[in-house]
Order: structure tokens, then C-alpha cells, then sequence
């Protein structure tokens, strides 16, 4: 059925995931089912589970990561033969979810924005300032408290200048993703494109 030793484990788990992602509850559950008969350790799959749901579904379902989570919680203190049902239910809803790797491309890029840029100062009105030296410097100055603003937001920079107005998050294309771009559009106006 299953060698969780081989290259089958490594096959059969990248079959799962791709089910996952591709939005077919069917083919994950048999994947899945494939996994329990063959003995896999459940917390490896509902560790995968929690990567999947933040990678692959991000902001599109933001419950996905709590429901993977709190899977991966629950098979813990189960265990076989019981926790197959809760693995069950996370993988249909993920592949049941709307998918979005918006964050996960977000991370990339700015990581490679760090490794392209080195170490560029923190904005002097975003230190912290926990000395008066440090005051005395300027480290805080004109900072603006977003919940001192209509709508708690002010329009303030947070990036480092040589890089201010770098986008790097792009919201997917799903109903949550388009209400977090109208949001961001609603503030940064025409800073970043949204």
C-alpha cells in the first residue's frame, strides 16, 4: 500500500499536497487515505497541512491556517485510529478553499529586496526610543500613531527611503484579496499601485 520509507513516501505526499492545491477533495482524501493505511505519522501530514494552508491559501481564507493548526493540535492528542477523521476534514476544506500564494511570493521578494539592498537604516521616526540620548536624536520624532487617525491609519513612511514605495505584497485575486486590495487602496491612494 504504501512504503513510508521510499520514494513513495516522498511521491504520495507530493500527490496529497498537489490535491490540495488543486482544489480536489477527492483525490486528497484518497491520498490521504493511502497515507493512514500505509501507518504514516499523522503529525507529518497535518504538518504539511500547515504549510499548505499558508502557502498555497494565505489571505484568500485566513481560517485555513487556524483550522491546520488546530488540526495538527488535535491529531497530537488523539492519535490513530481516531485522528484520520480530523485530517480528513482539514484536507477537504483546504482543497475546498479558495487559494491564494500572494503572501508567499511576498516574502520571497522582499527577502530578495534584503539579499539585493543590505542593511538599509530604520527610518529615524520609527526607532524605538527608550533613552533620552535617544530622543535627543531624533529616534521616534514625527512618528504618526495610526489610532490617532480617522480610521486608524496615517499615512506615514515605514520603509527605508532608498527603497520607500517598494510594493511587495500583491493581493491574489479572490474575494478576501480584493477587499484587503480596496482597503489598501483606500489609504496608500497611488503609493503602491493597489
Amino acid at each position: 500500500l504504501y512504503d513510508k520509507t521510499g520514494e513513495q513516501h516522498y511521491d504520495i505526499i507530493s500527490a496529497f499536497i498537489k490535491s490540495l492545491r488543486g482544489s480536489d477533495p477527492n483525490a486528497a482524501v484518497y491520498w490521504l487515505a493511502r497515507m493512514i493505511e500505509g501507518g504514516e505519522d499523522p503529525k507529518f501530514i497535518a504538518r504539511r497541512m500547515v504549510i499548505l494552508a499558508s502557502e498555497d491559501i494565505g489571505n484568500a481564507n485566513p481560517n485555513a491556517l487556524l483550522l491546520a493548526t488546530t488540526t495538527f493540535q488535535a491529531v497530537e492528542m488523539i492519535g490513530y485510529p481516531e485522528c484520520r477523521i480530523i485530517l480528513s476534514q482539514c484536507a477537504t476544506y483546504l482543497a475546498s478553499s479558495a487559494k491564494s500564494n500572494a503572501s508567499y511570493m511576498a516574502i520571497n521578494e522582499a527577502q530578495a529586496l534584503v539579499r539585493k539592498t543590505g542593511d538599509l537604516p530604520v527610518p529615524l521616526s520609527i526607532r524605538n526610543a527608550p533613552t533620552k540620548l535617544m530622543k535627543n536624536m531624533d529616534y521616534g520624532k514625527g512618528y504618526q500613531y495610526a489610532h490617532s487617525h480617522e480610521g486608524n491609519f496615517a499615512d506615514h513612511e515605514f520603509m527605508p527611503e532608498k527603497i520607500a514605495g517598494t510594493k511587495l505584497y500583491e493581493p491574489g485575486n479572490n474575494a478576501a484579496e480584493n477587499r484587503l486590495r480596496e482597503y489598501l487602496k483606500h489609504n496608500w491612494k497611488d503609493k503602491y499601485g493597489y
